[in-house]
């Protein structure tokens, strides 16, 4: 297909085939290069049997551990099936009632999400940020971009819970915050999602200041609500006011698009006599600071008493756990 003359005469679809022939290739070589290891360590294990040797033993260890944490992020890529799954990720961090504690809670995640994302070498884009009152944020959009980042970011889709000691507590009692995730794919222009222009508001005014280096002082700002569905999506981190109506524009339509895809999952989970939440407020996770040390999924029950490797970004695990729950769930339908 790439070698036809008329190839790049539509360049979004053209687009899209590069995109897939390197996600092809990708699977292709991690592959082999898989096999290579495993090779070179079946290898390593006969000369260790006509032989011990320390200094081989260790390097066999050494690499069959590497080689094991390669599988393993092999296979965790394979589980990605969905149709949007390769795509950027749109993610929001909105913090609930509890002013400062909440708002707190938020900027936590934030950092946390924002450590796993470039762990993974993914780029990271502020789009919108709110600074909270005293600390902390109101809200904030991410663009996290990445092959595959849809795919890993779904299963943060929820409400986040701490529980902890608050350090804005001079009495030092326990408190519990809350902060929602919504994850959406970035779409590109091949997804069709009608749009009334005669449905938005669009409000265009100066970005704060408030977000620090996470924003673009300099930029106009654009917020559009949809008045139907009462959807608000904001960008003030573009440089100009139209790329910041674009970005918004992106926004709007992933949320629509998610929209009807969960009105489609409810009809489909009723005609099935399915008894499940699916939508945007189900509790997922809660990350315990106090009395004990423990983050546990609620829906995979996957949990660790290493809290602050979690807040660090250590978020595999949980991913892992997610992918290979939501599979089964699938394959249970």
């Amino acid at each position: 297909m790439m070698a036809q003359p008329d190839f790049w005469d539509d360049q979004a679809r053209a687009q899209a085939i590069i995109n897939e022939t390197n996600s092809k290739k990708s699977e292709f070589d991690q592959f082999h290069e898989l096999d290579e290891q495993v090779s070179e360590l079946e290898l390593l294990f006969e000369m260790l049997q006509d032989e011990p040797d320390a200094e081989l033993q260790t390097e066999l260890e050494n690499k069959l551990t590497a080689t094991k944490t390669h599988l393993d992020q092999y296979e965790l890529g394979m589980l990605l099936q969905g149709p949007y799954d390769h795509n950027n990720a749109i993610l929001e961090l909105h913090p609930g009632a509890g002013g400062t504690e909440s708002q707190d809670w938020g900027s936590m995640l934030l950092r946390m999400y924002t450590r796993w994302a470039e762990q993974h070498d993914f780029a990271v884009e502020v789009v919108d940020y709110q600074a909270g009152d005293e600390a902390g944020i109101k809200s904030v959009t991410l663009l996290i971009k990445g092959y595959n980042a849809f795919g890993y970011l779904k299963s943060e889709r929820g409400v986040h819970r701490l529980v902890r000691i608050s350090p804005f507590d001079s009495a030092k009692r326990r408190h519990t915050s809350f902060c929602s995730a919504e994850v959406m794919p970035e779409l590109d222009d091949t997804i069709e999602v009608d749009i009334n222009p005669d449905d938005l508001k669009i409000d265009v005014y100066r970005a704060s200041g408030a977000g620090g280096q996470h924003i673009n002082k300099t930029s106009s700002a654009v917020r559009i609500t949809h008045l139907p569905t009462g959807i608000v999506v904001a960008s003030q981190a573009q440089r100009s006011q139209l790329q910041n109506r674009e970005q918004a524009m992106k926004m709007l339509k992933a949320k629509l698009y998610q929209l009807e895809e969960e009105k489609k999952a409810e009809e489909a989970a009723k005609l099935r006599g399915d008894q499940m939440d699916i939508g945007w407020g189900s509790q997922i996770r809660s990350y315990v600071f106090h009395p004990y040390s423990m983050v546990k999924d609620h829906r995979t029950n996957h949990e660790t008493g290493n809290v602050q490797a979690v807040m660090d970004g250590d978020l595999d695990g949980f991913i892992d756990a997610y992918l290979k729950w939501h599979l089964s769930q699938e394959e249970a339908k």
